[in-house]
């Protein structure tokens, strides 16, 4: 296992901006190099510690994704090497871990496909009977698969803040009708794509989020990360239906492990409170966690 990378540290490369799990770098002004840190979030609130070898693994099952659908819509990849870029000195961090993508003018907005009821899907259908104004049947469960997927945009929130939910029309207050029913009808089809996919590895996609950007053209291009651990909750096919039957969330391959250790974790004596700085995770939780996504890995691509 090559040595985890907390934060990429890039001097030949201006730095852009440092995300959850990305640095990006100007290449030029037409190309970004995105690095994968093996940096995790929970809660918005990065850890302390990484998780080995997270950042090559995520970068390989995009790619891998990327490949995958190709033909529905334009993406970022630019199919340079991103060794390429930085001197020798620099490559041990870029290797593996990288992508060397278009730059492009990002949507505001998150394209969430949700193919069953789960996470903040749950909590609002218990409420309303709907997701995300989306009304849906009455009598579902807890991971219960719904009669078609739907899209439930979100706002993309700052470092820290949590994303919030938004109903369609606002998503065309905020990029124009004919733009948002081609990102609902385009994220809908690259769900449905990537799931039929994923079943027949043993995985179910219960819902994902894709973001979008627009070329110097105005082409509507497929960008960031696509259909990772990080972005979609990854649930194993064989343990399903026993979880559903008893209305309890599926056991996934993402950083849920994570999560369930957070939620009864002690700072100072009492539960932490989700703000940063996170508690320090345990070894046998990084090696957990790890192992959750190389399952992923190993699903979907050997």
């Amino acid at each position: 296992m090559t040595q985890a990378l907390h934060e990429s540290s890039l001097n030949s490369l201006p730095l852009l901006a440092r995300g959850k799990v990305r640095d990006n770098y100007a290449v030029g002004t037409d190309r970004i190099l995105m690095v994968a840190s093996d940096r995790l979030s929970a809660f918005d609130v990065i850890m302390g510690e990484p998780i080995p070898g997270k950042g090559a693994l995520l970068t390989q099952v995009a790619l891998f994704w990327f490949d995958k659908l190709t033909g529905i819509v334009p993406n970022h990849l630019t199919g340079d090497d991103p060794v390429s870029v930085v001197p020798d000195a620099e490559q041990a961090q870029v290797r593996g871990r990288s992508m060397l993508v278009k730059r492009l003018k990002p949507l505001p907005v998150e394209a969430v496909v949700r193919g069953y009821l789960a996470g903040s899907g749950w909590k609002e259908y218990r409420e309303s009977g709907t997701v995300c104004g989306v009304q849906l049947p009455a009598g579902l469960g807890n991971a219960s698969r719904l009669p078609e997927p739907i899209f439930t945009p979100a706002t993309k929130a700052e470092m820290g803040d949590h994303d919030e939910n938004i109903s369609f029309e606002r998503m065309v207050g905020l990029i124009g009708a004919d733009l948002a029913e081609r990102v609902r009808s385009i994220s809908i089809q690259l769900y449905k794509t990537a799931a039929d996919i994923a079943l027949t590895k043993g995985i179910i996609i219960a819902d994902t989020k894709f973001e979008f950007g627009l070329d110097s053209d105005g082409t509507l291009t497929l960008m960031d990360e696509v259909l990772t651990p990080d972005s979609s909750r990854y649930w194993p096919v064989e343990s399903y239906a026993a979880a559903v039957a008893r209305g309890e969330n599926p056991p996934s391959f993402d950083k849920q492990f994570v999560r369930d250790w957070l939620e009864q974790a002690e700072v100072d004596g009492a539960l932490w409170n989700k703000q940063a700085p996170a508690p320090a995770l345990p070894k046998e939780v990084i090696e957990r966690t790890t192992a959750k996504y190389e399952e992923a890995r190993a699903r979907l691509m050997d």
